[in-house]
């Protein structure tokens, strides 16, 4: 296989994975509702905990996640069946996991199934990074569970856990070639713009907190 058809079979590969609606799907099987009509109609975890089920918030989280990391997984099993043979080239090797990353973020946010209306990427992120730049991952975790811990916003973790990862992963290493970087980059950038409505709301303070209190108990925190 030539080089271009390896980066077009990741691409559409990656695409596909990513765009498997787990939310939507594990939704209408077990309680035979659109998540689309609920909440704030995202196909993500958050939503469908938010739904009334937490095991499927649950498992929408980890799928989309395993979808991310199988997509990077596939990536690199493609790149060493194409150039086979030739110098092992770990720049390229992180290039082309991170491009399919990238892919599978796009394919979760625009599923072809879902009439490009999908969800906002972050567990897909996750997934794909944690094994191509696993102690950058770690750390906007780390920033995640700190900001959603003390605001109760999810979004505001989310975006604040993903705007430091480019950061992170330059630190970490352990690729740190432009390709790389610009890949990374811009799958941090596709999220954050993808939570464009959530700023609005923070901005405007009508964010929803993931769990509310009762009023007595908000004023003490």
């Amino acid at each position: 296989m030539s080089p271009l058809a390896t980066y077009v079979a990741i691409a559409v590969l990656a695409y596909l994975l990513g765009s498997i609606p787990f939310g939507y799907v594990l939704v209408r099987i077990f309680k035979g509702s659109d998540i689309r009509q609920s909440g704030s109609g995202n196909i993500g975890a958050t939503n469908v905990a938010r739904s009334g089920s937490k095991v499927l918030g649950l498992a929408t989280l980890i799928l989309d996640a395993v979808k991310g990391g199988l997509a990077v997984g596939l990536a690199v099993w493609f790149f060493a069946k194409s150039f086979l043979g030739l110098p092992y080239d770990p720049t390229r090797a992180y290039s082309i996991a991170a491009f399919a990353a990238v892919c599978a973020i796009v394919g979760h946010m625009f599923p072809v199934w879902l009439r490009f209306h999908g969800g906002k990427g972050v567990a897909t992120a996750a997934g794909a990074f944690l094994l191509l730049a696993p102690r950058a991952t770690l750390v906007s975790l780390a920033v995640f569970i700190a900001v959603a811990t003390m605001t109760r916003f999810v979004s505001l973790g989310s975006v604040l856990s993903v705007a430091v990862f480019p950061a992170a992963a330059w630190f970490f290493g352990p690729a740190r070639s432009l390709t790389f970087m610009a890949l990374v980059t811009v799958a941090a950038l596709l999220i954050i713009v993808k939570h464009h409505t959530n700023i609005r709301r923070l901005l405007t303070g009508k964010e929803d907190k993931f769990v509310k209190m009762p009023p007595q108990m908000e004023k003490h925190t």
